[in-house]
This record gives C-alpha cells, sequence and structure tokens, in this order.
C-alpha cells in the first residue's frame, strides 16, 4: 500500500449539526457533501462543501453558495447556529 492509499480519518467537521429547536439538522458527509433537512422535508437543500481552517464555503446543487465558521465547536452558518448532535442537548 502506498501513503495515497492509506486511509484518512474524517474531518473533525463531518457529522450532523442541529439547531437548538431541532428544526434543522445539516449533515456535513466525509466526500465533500451535505445534506440539510428543514422539519419533515428530507435533502431541503444538497450540495458540496470546502472546509478551510475554521471555515466552510458550501455550494448547493443550484448553485447558491452560502458561508459557514465554526467557534468553539458550534457552526454559525449564514443566520443559523448549529450545534453538534451530541452536544445539542445540552444547549437548549
Amino acid at each position: 500500500m502506498t501513503s495515497d492509499d492509506t486511509p484518512r480519518a474524517p474531518h473533525p467537521y463531518v457529522g450532523m449539526g442541529v439547531t437548538a429547536d431541532g428544526f434543522i439538522r445539516q449533515e456535513l458527509l466525509p466526500d465533500g457533501r451535505y445534506d440539510e433537512a428543514r422539519g419533515n422535508r428530507r435533502s431541503a437543500y444538497t450540495g458540496s462543501y470546502t472546509v478551510s481552517g475554521d471555515h466552510i464555503d458550501y455550494v448547493d446543487d443550484t448553485g447558491f453558495t452560502a458561508t459557514g465558521d465554526v467557534r468553539d465547536g458550534v457552526l454559525f452558518h449564514e443566520h443559523l447556529v448549529l450545534y453538534r448532535e451530541s452536544d445539542r442537548h445540552t444547549r437548549r
């Protein structure tokens, strides 16, 4: 196996982010894609993302762009505040 074949650990931001009320759920997938659900609407927004430091750039599948920044483990994505799913219950 060459070093290029070595499996990489997923980026620490990969996983589910959820608003405090649970209405919006955004999953950052390990392949650079995201899937965002709103209420009962699954995959309301889907697209790709790139991470640079603590900054995330999003491009949804329609071409709309957005940004986010992670501070102290919390994702501030445009007007949304998303907590790691495992942390959401402590943030209410």
